[in-house]
């Protein structure tokens, strides 16, 4: 019965780890999902009104950016009520850039756009250089 028990106690304690390490990777690409979802509805918005919107959250009270979004994005680390932010610079101009800024804390282990070694945990996603590390709260 003991040996029984121990082989057990053996696969929880691989499998544990391995299971807790694939849901924190699936978690942080769809957030990655998620921010490219918003950076292409940015883009549609832009593409209509020949400007960006002016900087907030991604959510369905946001009535410019909602109606280019098929559903608000839900970050699966933060849950749900907390809405990723995008901040826009010069929208109406030929110079307009943005950030989107993911609201979960991520492990570092799993940031597959991001450079290995990176020890923040938070993703942005800007119009001028894609997916990076950021810090935040």
């Amino acid at each position: 019965m003991m040996i029984v028990v121990a082989i057990i106690a053996i696969l929880v304690g691989i499998l544990v780890p391995n299971f807790m390490r694939a849901r924190a990777q699936a978690q942080t690409a769809a957030c990655e999902a998620n921010l490219k979802e918003i950076a292409t509805a940015l883009e549609l918005y832009e593409s209509d009104n020949d400007r960006y919107p002016d900087s907030g959250s991604a959510n369905s009270a946001n009535a410019e950016l909602a109606a280019y979004l098929k559903q608000t994005p839900v970050d699966p680390v933060a849950g749900p009520g907390v809405y990723y932010t995008y901040t826009v610079v010069n929208g109406d101009t030929a110079t307009a850039a943005y950030t989107i800024v993911c609201p979960g804390s991520h492990d570092p282990g799993t940031l597959q756009n991001i450079s290995p070694g990176t020890t923040l945990t938070h993703i942005q996603y800007s119009s001028n250089g894609g997916f990076a590390a950021a810090s935040g709260s």
